[in-house]
């Protein structure tokens, strides 16, 4: 079976979000399962691109409304990744610093042109073409409708959301922009009185899914307006749980830590981590250690963030390491807090990231929406205590320790009070010796993508049926 996922992002090359750690990992465990699954995307201006070598495999042009540009198709030479990776080169438009800006519509319309204007070439073409997220939206529209992709129609395909928030959204007016189709299909592009590209995917994909089960049946309460679309829709749609790369996120052979573990080493490691971390920060070590890694916007409940980190550190004898960037009026906040026990590092550090797992007691995920999360996922495998709100992604891969087999800290709900209760209760298991003993259970938690890819390549199995 071959596959193609069409991403804007993928791990190691332009990252994000958690979308690029999907791409960049799902594609490699298909194909340890027998199935050759392979990645297109934009070819950007960053470190990866330029320094590393490619295959020029393909050229030629495309029209977009009046403008006209070239494009060409590169092949990564070096096959480090597991897969095969391709990618779309519009200087003009794609060959940029960044992956998103203000002005996207004709970016990205242009990427999934051209990647279509180019599978037209193949002698054989994909079993199956895996959308990501409204970037790739209008593909399953044009490869049923387009008048130009007519060969391309009997191939089905998917689309993952992995954050229906953001939709894709263009006007009408730019509806010529899209290679020519029947007419009487606009319908299929609007949503609300505007082209939505993520709608356009739900009514055209032969299959949607979204990366957790939980997430799935949140949609079809709330979905920035797509929540009559997807009941619509549901008889197509499943939830499928995101994985893990276990050979990326592995203490004992992460090369960015200060000092590898394994399950047996787990304390001594765990603690030679937080004292790097501690000494790097000013932070005291023998305090339990909370962090927050990812985007300082509301979904991550972030906005609440300074007054949640005054009034545990005033209830706790406790110390918190934020790693991360977003709304600056949040980032200014934080300033505000004390830095006896606090500290931040506002931006992304890879390595940093790695250490943090690995040095952290425990991980703060209050999110107010959370499609899957990986952040919960990599703490588990590095022996850190994920400490979430009961949502999403998180409902369905953390076990409050009151439950039975439980392992995590789960609180309901988003407010200064319910995130500081549940920091409490964790400061208190802190003191066990049960949170000792389940450092190790939850390393052994397996959220390595192999079920998940198994569950993909059924999904694409029953569509060639």
């Amino acid at each position: 079976m071959n596959i193609l996922h069409i991403s804007a992002e993928c791990f190691p090359i332009a990252k994000v979000g958690g979308l690029a750690d999907v791409v960049g990992a799902l594609p490699k465990y298909q194909k340890e399962i027998g199935a050759t699954s392979n990645v297109v995307m934009p070819f950007y201006n960053n470190k990866f691109t330029q320094s590393n070598n490619f295959e020029k495999i393909y050229e030629n042009h495309i029209d977009l409304g009046h403008e006209y540009y070239n494009f060409k198709v590169h092949k990564l030479v070096d096959t480090k990744l597991g897969f095969d990776i391709y990618f779309i080169d519009i200087p003009s438009l794609l060959y940029k610093g960044y992956v998103y800006s203000n002005d996207d519509t004709k970016r990205f319309l242009a990427f999934q042109i051209a990647t279509l204007d180019w599978f037209l070439t193949f002698e054989q073409k994909p079993d199956i073409i895996h959308t990501h997220d409204h970037h790739t939206g209008l593909i399953p529209f044009m490869m049923s409708h387009s008048i130009k992709y007519n060969s391309l129609k009997n191939i089905p395909t998917i689309l993952t959301i992995h954050n229906a928030q953001y939709q894709g959204w263009f006007s009408h007016e730019l509806v010529n922009l899209i290679p020519p189709f029947n007419f009487e299909k606009v319908g299929l592009l609007d949503w609300g009185g505007t082209i939505n590209s993520l709608a356009a995917a739900i009514k055209c994909a032969w299959r949607v899914t979204t990366v957790s089960p939980s997430y799935m049946e949140e949609l079809k309460l709330k979905a920035n307006g797509l929540e009559d679309l997807l009941n619509h829709e549901s008889a197509k749609c499943v939830g499928i749980l995101n994985g893990i790369d276990w050979s990326v996120w592995n203490p004992e052979t992460d090369n960015r830590l200060f000092k590898n573990y394994n399950t047996s080493t787990v304390l001594s490691g765990k603690k030679a981590n937080k004292e790097w971390l501690c000494k790097e920060f000013n932070l005291d070590s023998k305090k339990p250690l909370f962090t927050f890694i990812g985007r300082l916007v509301g979904e991550k409940g972030a906005d609440l963030f300074p007054e949640i980190f005054k009034k545990a550190l005033n209830e706790n004898n406790i110390s918190i390491l934020l790693l991360g960037s977003g709304h600056k009026e949040t980032e200014e906040a934080l300033t505000t807090i004390s830095k006896e026990n606090f500290n931040t590092f506002i931006g992304y550090d890879e390595k940093l990231a790695h250490i943090i797992y690995a040095g952290a007691d425990f991980l703060l995920m209050p999110s107010r929406v959370e499609p899957c999360g990986l952040n919960q996922m990599y703490s588990l495998r590095y022996g850190t205590v994920p400490v979430v709100n009961s949502i999403g992604g998180l409902k369905d891969t953390i076990i409050d320790i009151e439950t039975e087999n439980g392992f995590g800290i789960v609180h309901n709900g988003v407010t200064i009070e319910k995130v500081t209760k549940a920091i409490t209760k964790a400061t208190s298991y802190y003191k066990t010796e049960e949170f000792k003993e389940n450092l190790k259970k939850i390393m052994e938690i397996n959220n390595s993508w192999g079920n998940s890819a198994q569950e993909y390549v059924n999904l694409y199995k029953s569509l060639k049926n």
